[in-house]
This record gives C-alpha cells, sequence and structure tokens, in this order.
C-alpha cells in the first residue's frame, strides 16, 4: 500500500511539472498554441496545386449536403442558438486535375482577432466546436465528388448563450511530403488557401 501511494505522488509531482511548463508546439502553430496569422509562417508555397480551378474548397451542410458558399466565395453558416449544427469541410482537387494528388490536406478555422490571445481556443467566442483544425490523408469519398482526390470531415458547431455573429478565416494548406524536423520549409511541397466564413446566429 506505502509503495502504491508513493508512485502515486511521484506520479502527480512529474505530471504537474510537466503541465505547468510553457506550451510549446512543432512547427510554430496557427492557432491553438502558437500565435502565426498563418501557415506560410513556417511552410513554403511551392506545389504544383496553386491554380483555383481545380482547387476544391468548400462547406456543406451534412444533413442536405448542399454547399454554404455564397456569391462572393465566402461560406454562411447560420445555427439557432443553443442548436447543434454539423458541416462538412470538403478539400481537395477536381477529378480533371492533371497535377499529382496532395497526399495529405490541412486545416483551421480560426479568428483573426484571436490569434494572438493567450486563449487555447482560437474560435469565435462564444461557439463550440468539436473540430477546429484537421490534418488529413486524401482519399475519402462523397456524393458529388465522384473522382475527386478529396478530403471530408464533419464539424459540429453549437453558438452558446454568449455567442455573436462572427466572421473566421478556413486556412488550408494541401501538402505532400514530409517537413525536416526543425527546418518546416524544407522536404514539404505545399499550397495555402484561405476562404472567409461567416457565422450568424439564428434566434
Amino acid at each position: 500500500m506505502k509503495r502504491k501511494i508513493i508512485l502515486t505522488a511521484i506520479i502527480a509531482v512529474v505530471m504537474g511539472m510537466y503541465l505547468h511548463q510553457p506550451s510549446l508546439s512543432y512547427p510554430p502553430a496557427v492557432g491553438i498554441v502558437g500565435k502565426n496569422k498563418n501557415c506560410l509562417v513556417c511552410h513554403v508555397n511551392n506545389g504544383p496545386w496553386q491554380d483555383e480551378e481545380n482547387t476544391i474548397i468548400d462547406i456543406l451542410d451534412k444533413e442536405t449536403k448542399k454547399s454554404l458558399i455564397q456569391d462572393d466565395g465566402s461560406f454562411l453558416i447560420k445555427v439557432e442558438r443553443g442548436k447543434v449544427k454539423t458541416v462538412l469541410t470538403v478539400i481537395g482537387r477536381k477529378k480533371e486535375d492533371s497535377a499529382p494528388a496532395p497526399y495529405r490536406n490541412a486545416w483551421l478555422y480560426v479568428d483573426p482577432q484571436r490569434i494572438r490571445s493567450d486563449s487555447l481556443s482560437k474560435y469565435a467566442p462564444g461557439w463550440h466546436v468539436n473540430l477546429p483544425m484537421a490534418c488529413r490523408i486524401v482519399g475519402d469519398k462523397l456524393e458529388g465528388f465522384e473522382g475527386a482526390k478529396i478530403t471530408a470531415l464533419p464539424m459540429r458547431i453549437k453558438p452558446g448563450d454568449d455567442a455573436q455573429d462572427a466572421e473566421l478565416q478556413l486556412q488550408v494548406m494541401l501538402t505532400k511530403g514530409e517537413s525536416v524536423k526543425g527546418k518546416a520549409k524544407e522536404g514539404m511541397e505545399g499550397n495555402y488557401f484561405w476562404r472567409t466564413v461567416r457565422l450568424i446566429v439564428v434566434e
């Protein structure tokens, strides 16, 4: 019994020391633990997927599968206060693209006004979200995107009591290869894109 108590105490001390260390990330991330404004602080924009014509960046209503894109190219997400809405973030390249497909897509929803804050959440204040960022290997299948090289993941969004209308950036990186440790701009091809996403609270 004494041995278990001592072991528990040692584990608690070690975890306490670890948790009180400054938050670090590699590479220096955008959002969450980082304060960089976008992915290009660490990564290069040197890949073969620069053309917008063959690039897929879309947000769909998960239930209807309809795109939430507006005439100006931004996305509009309306959610009733206190209710949950699920959207699909779809990223990749069209079927007709002749360039080699990206291997991995990364994306982040971030409130530009909160990037440099110390908050762990860089999403809009008062909004609850389960997947504001992700990195996924290309190869998902989705109706309406047959033959395209995409990733598609659901994200649940809920405006809380103090949520207000807000504007986010959806930052995207299409990548292939692996970054060199300590030299994030070496070893990986990538292309960076961003889109405006407007959140509206429905009362």
